[in-house]
């Protein structure tokens, strides 16, 4: 069975094996001078892009793409410029055409924000989704999120 991720718990940056750091930009801010709310889908989008996109992992065969359908973010504490923030981001679920992430945004060691995104893998030419293959699931499994157990879908 797959785990959901309770967004009420409180995330652990060494849950997520892929991890990366970025700067916290002065154009992120709003006038509350805090980072804005929308901001936070372009550092979600970061992490699952760069892990995704790079052919060294083997998470996007040729004539393969992976679309967004959902993102589901949980603010948990301001942020502000200037600062760094470190990304995490950990599979949680295989669906037959689908895998979902949880994610989440620290800095200095208190995590700010998480989300969990679902991507459908689509047929670059019909734009349909189409399943998951062998590869592509075991490609993943360096991605698990620490703690979950994941069933394989069904052919």
């Amino acid at each position: 069975m797959n785990a959901e991720a309770r967004l009420d718990s409180t995330p652990r940056l060494e849950d997520f094996p892929f991890r990366l750091t970025d700067n916290v930009r002065f154009g992120d801010l709003d006038p509350n001078q805090h980072v804005n709310n929308a901001v936070y889908a372009t550092y979600f989008e970061t992490g699952r892009v760069t892990l995704m996109k790079d052919r060294s992992y083997g998470l996007m065969p040729p004539g393969l793409a992976w679309v967004m359908v959902r993102l589901d973010m949980h603010f948990r504490a301001e942020l502000h410029w200037p600062g760094t923030i470190e990304l995490g981001l950990g599979l949680s679920r295989l669906g037959r055409t689908s895998v979902t992430f949880d994610q989440v945004v620290f800095s200095a060691g208190k995590c700010i924000a998480s989300a969990q995104s679902t991507n459908v893998l689509i047929n670059e030419q019909t734009r349909k989704p189409t399943p998951l293959t062998p590869e592509i699931i075991r490609n993943f499994q360096p991605w698990l999120r620490r703690g979950v157990n994941i069933v394989q879908p069904a052919s």
